[in-house]
């Protein structure tokens, strides 16, 4: 888990950037991204996620949570 740690601060804070909807879906859970919390207690194990990013800046929002999930070797899927 602790190698977790920087990847779920790092998403945390790039989501608080943009003012867009950002949730990311592990089977069937809807996790708010932008709540550290939340990541915690969902970012674990080698699930795929999907992520959904609606709102005004979600295509800067998607490009740049794209780089930082495969910065730390997370498997998801970004849903259009």
């Amino acid at each position: 888990m602790s190698n977790n740690n920087a990847a779920i601060v790092e998403l945390s804070q790039t989501a608080n950037k943009y003012r867009s909807s950002i949730v990311l879906q592990a089977e069937n859970k809807y996790i708010d991204v932008k709540s550290i919390l939340g990541l915690f207690t969902t970012l674990v194990g080698g699930h795929a996620y999907e992520l959904h990013v609606h709102g005004p800046d979600a295509e800067e929002a998607k490009a740049e949570l794209a780089t930082v999930f495969a910065k730390h070797n997370l498997n998801v899927t970004i849903v259009d």
